[in-house]
């Protein structure tokens, strides 16, 4: 915040780019607003455009300049919008939010934004974005292309920007790759990329994880680590002569030879079944003890219980675990609630929002990285079903448990619980946590720092190593290792600030019944001829009198359309339709008909 002032001031003014690496869950999405309010309020600024990595993040962007207490806390009246691909995204308010699929789809459009507003450009999770080399090179699965192409839209829009604030808690890539915009120094034989933090114009602001565990802003994590033994098929083929491998232990063996097949295995057979039945009935036990302590009766829908977020490797998995999840519980519940949100299913973005802002669902089963950057403080346990062992994704993952929420009473009270295969990547990445924590004590390094994990390249979604067949693995030992700020309450009772997008949707739709209430109301009272869909001539009519159609009017237009309405009938306005060629046929139709209509209603 001193930062953004001495921008302001003018004390700062060789700034352009802030780097925030805030750890996961610290509260980074404050920073915008803040920027924001100062950057506009100097002048320096116009507007502020905010890209995400995806479009589950757009609104939870506009909550962030909708909190009531922030907007008390700072003083401030900014109103953003979550945006599609229109003409005018910010539509009179201080800026709008993009995803970097939106911005890649159409660059000329936000690039003519930028260069026509003076903005500051919000890049979140900017580890998403490589920097580009030649077009297609390197890019040999779906991701890394659409990862290109994003870098390659996003590049001019940077550098037409004012100002950028670059958000990050992981500002590594786990291809070794540089992250577009960063500055690096000069690359060194055996050393990966370094971050050159005393670049010219740029300033960074650091939040640690030791940081914010010392000052109670994110949660200690209690690490469940479940080995288990898994046996499968070489070679994919299920005939008898083909080599049956193990039982392996997932704790042991040859990273490389036996844990890779061994953690696949388990995540697609009996192991996953365990290591699910333990994180389901803890947070069972823990939702049980808050309900206990709060002297609720079972079944009240209240928030601060504590929800469960699963994590598998594909959506095939993801389906199979939803399904088991459910066969624990009541047919009823488990519709309620355990929810699925992957990209194959059409309610995933209902699924997610219910997630977050309502008491149930309790349980949502996502994959890979649908979990990142999810505000829900309420999830306090993850299964870790996924086979991703980098350390930006892991990281990521854990932040959705590490928040604190407001809801579930003292601090001290709360507690991230992580279950997770105890495989010797996972080993490796939790003894750096626990490290950063406090709770162990420092390693010997051998690698440069950004070598976090043994393997270079993480293992992806759609990579069965070596073609195997699962066949069998089981849960054998649980051992636990224990190793966003917090907001006020708003006032009892007070409303949820309605966010800009959702009250264009709600005026949009008050809009299109009035128009059509007036066209059933005309009909029946014989103002005009019936025939024909004179709600759709209803609706050029408003068009042509207000001189613009209302999927892009501003609000304020939205609402002066409505008022227009409540005192005009467009009846009454048929005649700007005159000489239009696409409603001539009806006109004659109707005025042909009109009289023996007339007369025989009479």
């Amino acid at each position: 915040m001193a930062l953004v002032a001495a921008m302001a001031s003018g004390q700062a003014g060789h700034v352009r780019d802030i780097l925030a690496a805030v750890t996961p869950g610290g509260g980074k999405s404050l920073l915008p607003v803040i920027a924001a309010h100062q950057l506009i309020a100097a002048g320096l600024v116009e507007r502020v455009v905010w890209v995400v990595p995806r479009d589950s993040l757009r609104l939870q962007a506009e909550e962030a300049f909708a909190d009531p207490l922030w907007r008390a806390a700072f003083g401030h009246a900014l109103s953003v919008r979550a945006a599609d691909n229109e003409r005018d995204p910010a539509r009179g308010l201080s800026g709008y939010i993009t995803t970097y699929q939106a911005v890649a789809a159409a660059p000329a459009l936000h690039l003519a934004e930028a260069r026509a507003h003076r903005t500051v450009l919000v890049i979140d999770e900017v580890h998403h974005l490589p920097a580009p080399g030649r077009p297609g090179a390197d890019e040999t699965h779906a991701e890394d292309a659409e990862a290109g192409a994003w870098s390659r839209a996003m590049l001019p829009v940077m550098e037409a920007a004012a100002f950028r604030l670059y958000l990050s808690g992981t500002l590594e890539r786990a291809d070794g790759k540089r992250i577009l915009g960063l500055p690096y120094h000069p690359a060194a034989p055996g050393r990966g990329p370094e971050l050159d933090l005393d670049a010219p114009g740029l300033a960074v602001i650091g939040y640690s994880r030791a940081q914010a565990l010392a000052e109670r802003a994110v949660l200690p994590v209690t690490f469940g680590a479940i080995d288990g033994e898994a046996s499968w098929l070489e070679g994919g083929r299920i005939a008898g002569d083909s080599p049956r491998v193990g039982p392996h232990r997932l704790g042991a063996g040859s990273v490389r030879v036996t844990t890779r097949p061994a953690l696949f295995t388990a995540l697609r057979t009996g192991f996953a079944r365990d290591l699910l039945s333990e994180a389901f009935h803890a947070t069972k036990r823990l939702r049980a003890r808050r309900r206990g302590e709060r002297c609720l009766p079972p079944g009240a829908a209240v928030r601060g219980l504590g929800k469960l977020l699963v994590v598998a490797p594909d959506q095939a998995s993801a389906r199979t675990y939803l399904e088991t999840l459910r066969g624990w519980m009541p047919a009823g519940q488990g519709m309620r609630d355990v929810r699925l949100a992957t990209s194959g299913q059409g309610d995933a973005h209902a699924a997610l929002a219910a997630f977050r802002l309502t008491p149930e669902p309790a349980i949502l089963v996502t994959v890979a990285m649908a979990y990142e950057g999810l505000d829900a403080p309420e999830v306090a346990v993850v299964a870790a079903l996924t086979h991703i062992r980098s350390r930006p994704w892991l990281e990521q993952m854990l932040a959705r448990a590490t928040r604190v929420d407001p809801h579930a009473g003292a601090y001290d009270a709360q507690q991230a619980l992580v279950f997770h295969p105890d495989d010797p990547l996972f080993a490796r990445f939790r003894l750096e946590l626990e490290t950063e924590q406090g709770s162990s004590i420092r390693p010997r390094r051998e690698r440069p720092v950004s070598a976090v994990v043994p393997e270079r390249t993480r293992w992806r979604d759609d990579d069965e190593p070596a073609g195997i067949t699962p066949l069998e693995s089981n849960a054998i030992g649980l051992r636990y290792a224990l190793l966003r700020p917090r907001l006020a309450e708003p006032a009892p009772g007070a409303p949820a600030p309605e966010l800009p997008s959702v009250t264009e949707r709600t005026l949009r739709q008050r809009l299109g019944a009035a128009v059509a209430a007036q066209a059933v109301e005309d009909e029946m009272s014989l103002r005009v001829p019936r025939g024909g869909n004179l709600a759709h001539r209803y609706n050029a009519v408003l068009k042509r009198v207000l001189g613009k159609g209302r999927a892009t009017m501003t609000l304020p237009e939205l609402e002066a359309a409505l008022g227009w309405l409540e005192r005009n009938r467009l009846s009454d306005h048929l005649d700007c339709l005159d000489g239009d060629a696409r409603y001539a046929w009806s006109a004659r139709q109707r005025r042909g008909r009109w009289p023996q209509e007339r007369a025989a209603r009479r």
